[in-house]
């Protein structure tokens, strides 16, 4: 094949793969379910310190909760997502055939893996490490279906390991800081307009890249605890390539994933009863449209056109001792998603969201304790999506897409934690109660 045809054909699948890679990295991409015991209540009071060490993911200084000698934490989520698009697409250019073939539920169900370990040094000093899956996204649409040309397949995956290392300073003030090794990989498809057949074309990447988290917590009186939690944004640089039938094109690609500020707050109004909240803002927009390039000669092969607003997370919860076994937990959110009507495409139609969430956690025994948390997502009905005129995804030679998606998301998450120097930290003795 001509070097010619290859670059033409290069062109067409770049053109189509600006949209595919602007749907994958939306508010979906960034993955909030790192705790069972924090999915109980919608992630609200995640930065503060409490009977999970789970808390460290969000603000390493909270890990000054730890109890004696080393503690480990097992947390397992499974999301089943549920989201169908519908509408028609209109051919532009290039002689292609009009569609309204739905997509049916491009929605994967994923298994989310956390775990945690702290080993309490001293009296003031506690190192941990936690490994997590911070990112990740996986979609399938029907492989002919009306939007095929802008989205059918993607996989986005992440592995994040961090030690942690905080400190108390005094019985008010506590620091910590962690540093954060991160593997990103990449895999988008959709399917190549100007071929017979309509074959997929495959832009996939991967890297290793590094980044920091930093936090704080201050406990201004007696019953009242406030978190402050900071996860840098770790500059990636994929290494990968971009498979079409005309061959592979060796790219790169430099992007930096957003980085992320938590407020949090817990309040005792009992000593068997707190409530929680959360606030949290990630810096979305610093994706712009980063530049995908051959990696033979530095040519520019697309531009992923992200161009996201910032997002924010708005949780509130609480919890009850029913005994000193046994808590329960409830909280709910509201998510405000980066990506707006202006620029929502095919591959992932997010909107602001609804949290209603529900949990307990029950104390086996002195030394082990089980979390258990379930959460079920709402977005708005009918979230529209036109991808035409000035829309960043649309082309011209590829052609039209208006519709709309219906999307919702259940949450279930279970966790096992283990003390083995001492016992876990358990509910404060209600004098009234006499437990």
């Amino acid at each position: 094949m001509t070097s010619k045809r290859r670059v033409l054909m290069l062109s067409v699948a770049s053109a189509a793969l600006c949209a595919t890679a602007g749907g994958a990295l939306a508010g979906g991409f960034a993955l909030r379910e790192q705790s069972s015991y924090y999915q109980g209540m919608s992630f609200a009071g995640y930065g503060t310190t409490g009977p999970s060490i789970s808390s460290m993911f969000w603000n390493p200084a909270a890990l000054s909760g730890a109890g004696a000698g080393f503690t480990s934490e097992a947390h397992n989520t499974l999301i089943v997502p549920e989201s169908k698009i519908t509408g028609t697409f209109t051919p532009g250019l290039l002689p292609v055939p009009p569609s309204t073939t739905p997509s049916g539920d491009i929605g994967s169900d994923a298994y989310i893996p956390a775990s945690y370990i702290a080993y309490r040094l001293n009296e003031r000093a506690v190192f941990g490490v936690s490994v997590n899956a911070p990112f990740g996204l996986s979609t399938k649409a029907n492989l002919n279906w009306a939007g095929q040309f802008y989205s059918r397949t993607s996989k986005v995956s992440s592995l994040n390991v961090t030690p942690t290392l905080s400190y108390q300073i005094n019985d008010m003030l506590a620091i910590g800081l962690g540093l954060q090794i991160q593997q990103l990989k990449v895999r988008l498809t959709s399917a190549i307009p100007n071929v017979p057949g309509f074959p997929s074309q495959i832009l996939e990447g991967n890297d290793v890249g590094f980044g920091v988290t930093a936090g704080l917590t201050f406990r201004p009186m007696d019953g009242t605890e406030i978190g402050l939690g900071y996860r840098s944004g770790i500059s990636q640089k994929l290494d990968g390539n971009v498979i079409t039938p005309a061959g592979t094109t060796g790219i790169g690609a430099d992007l930096i994933t957003p980085d992320m500020v938590t407020f949090s707050v817990k309040q005792r109004v009992s000593d068997g009863f707190r409530v929680f909240g959360t606030v949290e803002w990630t810096n979305w927009s610093r994706l712009k449209a980063p530049r995908v390039y051959a990696q033979a000669n530095g040519a520019t092969v697309t531009n992923l056109q992200f161009n996201y607003d910032d997002g924010w997370f708005f949780a509130l919860g609480g919890e009850y001792d029913v005994n000193e076994d046994l808590t329960l937990r409830a909280g709910a959110a509201y998510e405000i998603s980066p990506v707006d009507d202006a620029i929502r495409s095919t591959r992932l139609p997010d909107n602001d969201r609804i949290w209603l969430s529900a949990g307990a956690s029950y104390n086996w025994s002195d030394n082990l304790a089980f979390d258990l948390g379930y959460t079920h997502i709402l977005t708005a009905k009918s979230t529209p999506i036109n991808i035409s005129g000035t829309h960043q995804d649309y082309n011209p030679a590829i052609g039209t897409f208006n519709g709309s998606a219906d999307s919702s998301v259940n949450i279930v998450s279970a966790s096992m934690r283990y003390n083995w120097g001492g016992a876990l930290p358990r509910p404060q003795k209600d004098p009234v109660r006499g437990y």
